[in-house]
């Protein structure tokens, strides 16, 4: 149960007087509440992102050149446009015994100025000072108040993040009602680590984030920014602790083989494993011996050669009498990798089979029989692994690729298979910075594999601007008559999909219309038979471009494409981008990445792409990308399970992570039930920042 004290931030922001059903909404636009409910908790952890400083008072004789200054004035003549000028602006003058001074609105309605400002009344106005024919003016003052309004106005006003329809003074009235209902809360950090870090309690951290005590109140690295970001930092890594401790203690199996199954595949591969290749595998392998289950992520640029040390461990895993599972995102890379597993397995004699949400019926029940009587030594399969009738006989190993499109709690849904722990192996290929690992994977061990093998060539990367495309089309007519290959990729952004998809099919129309015959199109909405079709078509060579609409659908092994050609790149992410140009550089012949963008670029797309230009290293990009875009966007928040830090900037609080990683690692190993009195306060802090799954796994032993 959630601590009571915390009740009255989890009540709806209707609860507050003057927000209604409308306002809510205005809000759920700015905060991520529960389906469109905004809680008080929501606004809380919304914070301003400046401060404006309205303490510079002055006579109307002594106004600056500029800036923001606030006056006592005595309301003079209103003097609305003529009738047939309604563009020419509403004035209003005002003066004290020093001076006069023009209020200034455009487009304004009479009655609303008139009660604002009554004549002969004394108003205090705050807003920025203009000069115009050497006399002072201020357009749409921000504030009109009376004197006792005045007495309430903050001299440091927060400036919030704003939606369109949303009054600055709605939001401001509800902020204050969300502090003054703002409960005491325990103390849940470390009093010695506080002093160490002079850092303030929550409460006095929250409340100088919302009502600043100094111009500097909004910035990042002040003592109460760093304290709130490090306490969601710490929420984020107690929570991934304790899913870990529960996932140790279930004991795992000692599954250890003979390395005979290993020898043969070894020796038939192509080419000798690169050193990091060998070192991961011998950290999964040293893991899967333990009795305690292995929790493993496998981190690894494009091309790395993952998918070889995830077969070597699923082919210990069979030795040792076990069955293996493979899980990817879609049918497309699901499929691809039974290609891969089954073309490498066979010297092992490997028996490998596919399950995807396209089997039905007589074929899908022969595969859960074959599964359930130990025939299948690998099962490999999308979502439709994770389905009640799925059983194995003796489930020893989990392989989960490309993890981070999945979402973090479906790491657990595999283990309840027949009730069964097995070992867990997550890849990626999306190099990850150590901050974000972090936060995404603390509950795991990682291996990284930093080399590429040696057949991999380096890959050109040019960049054009897309009043060019002609040049890129002849480029590929002249690389089409030696037999090369080329992807075509259009970004696709949820918002518009239907746009995207259009503008996809209309570039497939335009290059159809240039090679005849030659071009195929895939995206998200085709049904798999018509995915696998034009896939076939690609890799046997009778299409000679594909044009594709998501990153993911090109997540396919053509060696024989060389050229990648990434229309609107600066509508993609760092990773992306590079992502996209490892699908070539995979065969024998050069190859090139064309990133096409439209001009003119900002300041972040142009180093975007100076980055792509100058390196090919994934871990450098992604370091690159989380500080160009933060956190959320590099790995795309909405796919990604990752959790949406509210308080916490990782491009900036990035080094509090460590701490907070010792500090929950302290934590847990002196009170791993937190039953403590600091344990009772965490237990507080875990549900503030809604990581109640985390308590609820104490709650179960």
């Amino acid at each position: 149960m959630r601590p009571h004290v915390l009740t009255p931030l989890f009540a709806s922001v209707t609860s507050i007087k003057g927000v209604g059903d409308k306002v809510e909404k205005l809000f759920a636009r700015l905060v991520p509440g529960k389906a469109g409910h905004v809680r008080l908790v929501d606004l809380l952890f919304h914070l301003p992102s400046g401060i404006i400083d309205r303490r510079d008072r002055r006579r109307i004789s002594e106004l600056p050149p500029s800036g923001i200054v606030t006056i006592e004035a005595v309301v003079g003549k209103h003097k609305p446009p003529p009738r047939n000028q309604p563009r020419l602006p509403y004035r209003v003058e005002v003066h004290d015994d020093t001076g006069r001074l023009s209020l200034v609105y455009f487009k304004a309605f009479p009655d609303h100025i008139q009660r604002l400002l009554p004549e002969g009344e004394t108003r205090y106005i705050s807003g920025a000072v203009e000069w115009f024919r050497d006399e002072a003016q201020m357009s749409h003052p921000d504030h009109v108040l009376s004197a006792e309004e005045f007495a309430r106005m903050p001299a440091l006003e927060p400036v919030y993040p704003m939606t369109a329809g949303l009054s600055s003074k709605v939001l401001a009235k509800a902020m204050l009602a969300v502090r003054e209902r703002t409960p005491p809360l325990p103390e849940w950090q470390d009093s010695a680590w506080l002093r160490q870090q002079h850092w303030p309690s929550f409460n006095a951290a929250i409340a100088e984030a919302h009502a600043p005590q100094s111009p500097e109140a909004a910035q990042p690295a002040t003592a109460a920014r760093q304290r709130l970001a490090f306490d969601e930092l710490l929420a984020n890594q107690l929570a991934l602790m304790l899913v870990r401790q529960r996932m140790k203690r279930a004991s795992g199996r000692m599954l250890r083989g003979t390395g005979d199954l290993r020898r043969k595949i070894i020796d038939a591969l192509p080419y000798k494993l690169t050193g990091s290749q060998a070192h991961a595998g011998e950290e999964i392998l040293r893991d899967m011996a333990q009795p305690q289950r292995m929790i493993r992520l496998l981190q690894g640029d494009v091309g790395a050669g993952k998918t070889v040390v995830a077969l070597l461990a699923l082919a210990t895993a069979v030795e040792a009498g076990a069955q293996g599972a493979l899980m990817v995102p879609t049918e497309i890379l699901a499929r691809q990798h039974l290609a891969t597993l089954t073309k490498l397995g066979a010297a092992a004699g490997l028996r490998v089979a596919l399950l995807t949400g396209r089997e039905k019926g007589r074929a899908r029940d022969e595969i859960l029989d074959a599964l359930a009587a130990g025939t299948i030594d690998i099962l490999i399969g999308t979502h439709a692994l994770f389905q009640d009738d799925v059983g194995f006989q003796n489930l020893g190993l989990v392989v989960i690729d490309e993890q981070h499109r999945f979402g973090v709690h479906q790491r657990l849904a595999m283990q309840a298979k027949a009730g069964q722990t097995p070992d867990l192996l997550v890849m990626t290929a999306t190099p990850i910075p150590r901050t974000l690992a972090l936060t995404v994977y603390g509950d795991m061990d990682v291996s990284r594999l930093t080399e590429k093998p040696a057949r991999r060539l380096p890959v050109d990367t040019r960049a054009m601007p897309l009043s060019r495309i002609d040049d890129v089309v002849e480029g590929l007519r002249r690389s089409m008559e030696q037999g090369v290959r080329a992807y075509w990729v259009c970004p696709l952004v949820e918002e518009s999909e239907k746009v995207d998809l259009a503008a996809a099919e209309d570039r497939f129309a335009a290059l159809e219309k240039a090679f005849p015959r030659r071009v195929g199109l895939i995206h998200g909405r085709m049904k798999g038979a018509e995915k696998d079709a034009v896939m076939a078509a690609f890799k046997a060579g009778t299409l000679s471009i594909l044009v594709s609409t998501t990153v993911i659908e090109v997540g396919v092994d053509v060696p024989e494409a060389a050229i990648m050609v990434i229309e609107n790149a600066e509508r993609f992410g760092l990773s992306q981008l590079h992502q996209l140009r490892g699908r070539v550089g995979r065969g024998s012949a050069k190859s090139s990445c064309v990133i096409l963008y439209q001009e003119p670029l900002g300041e972040t797309a142009k180093a975007r792409l100076q980055i792509m230009r100058e390196t090919e290293d994934g871990f450098r990009i992604a370091e690159e990308d989380l500080r160009l875009r933060g956190a959320g966007e590099m790995l795309g928040t909405q796919q990604s399970g990752m959790p949406v830090f509210r308080l916490a900037n990782l491009s900036i609080h990035g080094e509090l992570l460590a701490a907070a990683r010792d500090d929950a690692s302290l934590i847990l190993e002196r009170d791993p039930a937190l039953a403590s009195p600091r344990g009772e306060a965490l237990r507080h802090l875990l549900y503030l920042f809604e990581r109640d799954e985390a308590i609820h796994l104490l709650a179960a032993g």
